[in-house]
């Protein structure tokens, strides 16, 4: 139950990132709504997820890394956002680092 909780608040983090994106600076009424409320959400889901159990170190890192690693490419893919060949090694460092954190709690359960 914990893991459906963080992969909800990691939706919530990355619509409200998106919407952000749209808030032209929070002047704009419907997504600066929908920023702040998925925001908020986010956080709220993602307690939900540690009071089931997630490891606030574990949990957090997933949180914050597939929500940084899937906004860079949807603002790649789908709205134009350039990267560097810097910034694509990032995403590989950050793809390299959420298995190894995923790999060090499931060989710390066995």
């Amino acid at each position: 139950m914990a893991f459906l909780y963080l992969l909800t608040a990691i939706f919530l983090e990355i619509t409200a990132a998106i919407a952000t994106r749209y808030s032209e600076g929070f002047t704009a009424p419907l997504p600066t709504t929908i920023s702040v409320l998925f925001a908020v959400s986010s956080y709220f889901v993602f307690s939900l997820s540690l009071k089931h159990g997630m490891n606030i170190g574990i949990g957090y890192a997933i949180w914050s890394g597939v929500g940084v690693l899937t906004v860079a490419l949807l603002g790649a893919t789908l709205l134009g956002d350039a990267l560097t060949t810097i910034q694509i090694g990032g995403i590989m460092i950050i793809i390299i680092g959420l298995a190894c954190v995923q790999l060090a709690g499931e060989a710390k359960n066995v």
